[in-house]
């Protein structure tokens, strides 16, 4: 039995924050002591690990990834093994990517092709959602199977016609699976046809720089969209999650169906709470790494977002980490802003960006720990194995040292990708020490991890239902 202690360390989860010593046996956590008490005194161990002046969290849960995606003519910069690396490099322990149903096949064949991406090659734990782009009864039959599988939830989109686009009667089919089967219906929300409308009529105009995404792809489209699917949704009798939420007008709708007492979900990501559409319009072509949709918007819809954190309208921060390089990817789209992939870098900073938002104020420790750890553990049906300090708890743990300053740059982050949505941002805390069921992945600021440490984690249904 290979024992570890961490000791000396503040202990925050969602619940509480203590004082206490941490002892893990056989990669999982074992038993909590408050600090000075006979009980840890007691311990002995192979390894301990010193907390002392430091939060000791659980590890991040990421629940929208886009690892080696195809998009656009090319693929997502960061493998399942770079991609993961940096998600541990950031103090995330957990991903939860996007397996892809090409129109025409079954679930069953694109989840057996993102299981051969992951397999042996990933530093931390992974699990995978199912994207349902091509409706059919027999889509329907699989998505039964899924579940019972472990793959518990399904996105669908109402953008991007003619590649995962569903109609409304495509969408509301899958929703009243969903409701038979246990699985949670994720949506893209934003409405693609006309967004199409308004590129082509952009595009002839002549505004091509990549501004004009931000432009075209409108507010008021993001929340026309989520309000159709809230009540799809509702018609249907499912839960329904709405992913990177990034309009103050849609998070509107959806602490309107929460008042309502319906089971409506939102996540936002960091991007749309740091960054905005100045940096679209940033010149000479620079915009374009900060080109992803839901688009971002201006800064004045930040304080809706972290109000909608604070009040729990909004419930997850997950990253939508989808990297393509500014040099030969980003570039394919000079001169035609919609030739631009879609995605942005960030699996490696969520958890820092978060702990900056407790420094700013914007939010508590706890609630870092909740919307970053414990509810996206809980929404996908990880929790308490994820997302928590407890014992029976899978040992995933950071050592995280509130204090340290760092510069957030390309030059040094981990992620395979050229540039970072953030660099130059000066930002307060730091990851120092990472365990992944027990196991050192980051060990004082180095990697001591491996490619195939982590596994597949198959998923209950979710645990956050009102």
């Amino acid at each position: 039995m290979s024992r570890t202690v961490i000791r000396g360390g503040l202990v925050i989860t969602a619940a509480d924050e203590i004082h206490a010593d941490v002892l893990i046996e056989d990669g999982t956590i074992a038993a909590l002591a408050a600090r000075g008490t006979g009980a840890a005194a007691t311990w002995t161990a192979d390894r301990t690990i010193d907390a002392t002046g430091k939060y000791v969290i659980p590890g991040g849960v990421d629940a929208h990834t886009h690892m080696e995606m195809p998009f656009g003519g090319t693929y997502a910069a960061d493998t399942f093994e770079t991609g993961t690396r940096a998600a541990a490099w950031g103090g995330t322990t957990t991903i939860v990517d996007f397996a892809i149903q090409s129109k025409g096949r079954s679930l069953r064949e694109g989840l057996d092709a993102w299981h051969a991406k992951a397999a042996s090659n990933c530093a931390v734990d992974y699990g995978f959602h199912m994207i349902v782009s091509d409706v059919t009864e027999d889509t329907l039959k699989e998505m039964d199977l899924l579940v019972d599988e472990g793959v518990t939830s399904f996105k669908q989109f109402m953008a991007y016609p003619g590649v995962f686009y569903s109609d409304d009667g495509q969408i509301l089919r899958a929703m009243q699976r969903a409701a038979d089967n246990g699985g949670l219906i994720m949506m893209h929300a934003e409405n693609g046809i006309a967004i199409d409308v308004l590129v082509e009529q952009a595009l002839a105009r002549g505004e091509t720089d990549p501004r004009y995404h931000g432009e075209v792809r409108k507010a008021l489209l993001e929340s026309e969209a989520t309000h159709r699917a809230i009540k799809l949704a509702q018609v249907a009798g499912a839960p329904l999650y709405v992913v990177h939420v990034s309009a103050q007008e849609a998070v509107a709708e959806i602490s309107r169906a929460r008042d309502e007492g319906l089971n409506v979900f939102g996540e936002t990501c960091p991007q749309y709470l740091f960054l905005s559409t100045d940096n679209l319009a940033e010149p000479g072509f620079e915009g374009a790494k900060y080109v992803c949709s839901t688009p971002l918007r201006p800064k004045d819809h930040q304080a809706a977002l972290w109000r909608g954190l604070r009040t729990n309208d909004l419930q997850v921060i997950s990253t939508d980490h989808c990297p393509f390089c500014f040099s030969g990817q980003k570039e394919m789209g000079r001169g035609d802003f919609s030739k631009i992939p879609n995605g942005m870098p960030g699996v490696e900073n969520r958890m820092d960006l978060l702990h900056q938002g407790v420094v700013d104020g914007h939010i508590s420790r706890r609630r870092w720990i909740e919307i970053a750890c414990a509810t996206p553990a809980r929404m996908f049906g990880l929790y308490p194995k994820k997302g928590t300090i407890t014992p029976g708890a899978d040992a995933d743990i950071v050592i995280y040292d509130p204090a340290a300053e760092q510069v957030i740059s390309a030059e040094t982050h981990h992620m395979n990708v050229d540039y970072s949505a953030y660099e130059g941002k000066r930002i307060t805390g730091r990851v120092d020490t990472v365990l992944s069921r027990g196991e050192p992945v980051i060990t004082d600021r180095e990697f001591t991890g491996r490619a195939g440490h982590g596994t597949y984690t198959p998923r209950s249904t979710c645990q956050y239902l009102i």
